[in-house]
């Protein structure tokens, strides 16, 4: 029978619930204009219909490099950088669970047993106390905030779309460490291209300088031939070394980002051609679903939004219910559960705030400059997105032309660098002559080589603008953003 005041009493209230406001203002993401079509795209680069052909997961398959797709196998199991921000997400989905957890009825129970002996002097002591007593008690305590403000609902909002920032944020992490491997992955073949061409440069060159070496015993050219040839292969041989350490540094890269250590990770050299992959393109809007750095940045305008109605809800009062009750009983533990030693207390709790210096009204535009942070920063997000696609569109068209016209430069080098040498032995033309014409070819195949390499990396990056395959479709939804996973479960 006593607890029909509590359940009369909860019923008037949820009842009263189901009609409470929110105080946050409706939300809507930040308006930002988006082109009707990417102004570097000529053409070259196939309009992707319908959407779901654009790339998806492991897009460096498209590469053709089985070496290149057994690392980035190791991106997601071993790379320490990825584990922190997965630990984040596992963090804010943890703060998410906590929020929620304040929508429901808080139940604790204690249970003490004491003896207890009090001071002969003790104010207010009767005459008739005894000195020593026992106190043994048993009670239950429920407890719950009536959400009338939309405080606690705007809370959980919050910590749910910050979770969902979060699962974005991880996601755009791993989308730069599997381009950065990507990259480094294609400079490094690029410099083993070009070590191979050096090799065969020193070869060529060393049979040049013996040439002559041995015109100059026959007394047919002159010493500063001699030295002109030396001179050329000596820093061939010094460009070999320089390559070879920048390719020992990429190699060192590749090994952290694959959590192996620098010092047992060896990379074979080899000369491989990597083709570069058409890479469609959808209409310009859809970059804002298929960025996670979007993502995130929008979900952190949607938290601050709540934030708004948390701080409003700030200014009314805080309503909240409580019964407890229990046994008591000064005596022996076996009879403490016997109707005359039972207790109860039942009834609702108002806190409201009367004076606080303007506290509130400074939480509240706190609230709106945080909503008109992460606005702007999501506009700016937005912005930078679009450049990086136009800025790898038109690297790869001009790179793409350049290198056309690069092939062309270097055809025309190496017959003039042949054609010099021939010259040159049957004496018509200075040596000088034919290490001016070596020069150029050397140096027209190895821009070739960086305009490959160059291409490779603007292809990959432009994959990475448009976000890899990734879409907010594979965001956590509300409820699982508040969840804490199996995994944490078993942890807590």
């Amino acid at each position: 029978m006593s607890l029909r005041p509590f359940l009369l009493t909860t019923a008037l209230m949820t009842q009263a619930l189901l009609g409470a406001c929110s105080l946050a203002p409706d939300y809507q993401p930040p308006a930002i204009a988006t082109p009707a079509a990417f102004k570097e795209d000529t053409g070259h680069w196939q309009l992707a219909k319908p959407s779901d052909d654009l790339p998806r997961g492991d897009w460096w398959r498209d590469y053709h490099d089985t070496i290149l797709d057994d690392l980035e196998a190791k991106i997601d199991g071993d790379n320490p950088t990825l584990g922190l921000a997965a630990a984040r997400y596992d963090q804010a989905r943890a703060y998410a669970a906590q929020a929620n957890a304040s929508m429901f009825p808080f139940v604790s129970i204690e249970a003490s047993s004491t003896r207890d002996r009090q001071s002969a002097e003790r104010p207010t002591r009767g005459a008739n106390q005894p000195n020593q007593y026992g106190a043994n008690t048993i009670d239950a305590q429920i407890s719950y905030d009536f959400d009338f403000w939309g405080k606690i609902r705007n809370t959980v909002a919050d910590a749910r779309a910050m979770s969902q920032a979060s699962a974005a944020d991880m996601e755009g992490v791993r989308l730069s460490l599997h381009a950065e491997l990507a990259t480094d992955y294609v400079k490094l073949r690029g410099l083993d291209a070009e070590a191979k061409l050096l090799n065969d440069t020193v070869t060529a060159y060393g049979k040049a300088a013996t040439l002559t070496q041995n015109r100059y015993l026959g007394k047919i050219a002159s010493g500063i031939d001699v030295s002109r040839a030396q001179s050329q292969l000596d820093s061939a041989r010094a460009l070999i070394a320089d390559v070879t350490a920048d390719r020992a540094l990429l190699e060192h890269a590749i090994a952290s980002l694959i959590g192996q250590h620098a010092s047992s990770f060896t990379l074979m050299p080899a000369v491989v051609t990597i083709a570069i992959p058409q890479t469609p393109l959808a209409l310009p809007s859809s970059l804002l679903q298929r960025r996670p750095d979007i993502a995130a940045a929008e979900r952190q305008v949607a938290a601050a939004n709540a934030g708004i109605g948390v701080a409003k809800a700030a200014f009314y009062p805080d309503i909240s219910l409580g019964l407890m009750g229990g046994f008591q009983d000064t005596g022996s533990v076996h009879n403490l559960l016997m109707a005359p030693f039972s207790f109860w207390s039942l009834g609702p709790q108002l806190a409201a705030p009367l004076f606080e210096g303007g506290l509130r009204h400074a939480q509240e535009a706190a609230a709106y400059a945080v909503f008109d942070q992460a606005s702007n920063q999501y506009r700016a997000t937005v912005l930078t997105a679009f450049q990086e696609v136009e800025d790898n569109l038109a690297l790869l068209n001009h790179l793409g032309q350049e290198g056309q016209d690069e092939s062309a430069a270097v055809a025309a080098a190496e017959h003039t660098a042949g054609l010099s040498l021939d010259l040159y032995k049957n004496g018509a033309l200075s040596y000088l002559d034919v290490v001016v014409a070596q020069a150029d070819a050397l140096q027209a195949e190895r821009t070739q080589i960086a305009l490959n390499t160059r291409r490779l990396e603007a292809s990959i990056h432009l994959v990475r603008a448009l976000g890899g395959g990734w879409s907010t479709d594979k965001l956590p939804s509300g409820d699982a953003a508040g969840t804490l996973s199996d995994a944490q479960a078993s942890r807590s």
